[in-house]
């Protein structure tokens, strides 16, 4: 069974709300995507992945019609898991994210 789930952009704060399903655990919402986590669009499959990349007020899943977004992306990360443990998380760094 799915339910609405809301998240809040980590930079302007506007509500983004996600229609998924129950089991899947969050670990962080944050400006950058966690090193080594796949994440797949909005739109897409969301329990494909270990999270969700939102575009701010740009792919459709802000709650409140009136409200703009500020058109940045940032990163819900589910809790993953190998051999039975919680995978320790960290943010990708700036050196990474620029392909260096």
């Amino acid at each position: 069974m799915s339910y609405p789930v809301t998240y809040y952009c980590p930079r302007c704060e506007a509500v983004v709300e996600l229609e998924r399903e129950g089991y899947l655990a969050d670990k962080s919402v944050t400006p950058y995507p966690l090193e080594g986590w796949t994440y797949v669009g909005a739109d897409e499959d969301v329990e494909a992945a270990d999270g969700v990349r939102f575009v701010c007020g740009e792919d459709g899943t802000l709650r409140d019609d009136d409200a703009s977004g500020c058109g940045e992306p940032f990163y819900l990360s589910y809790v993953r898991f190998e051999d039975g443990e919680a995978v320790e998380a960290r943010p990708e760094s700036e050196y990474v994210r620029l392909g260096r």
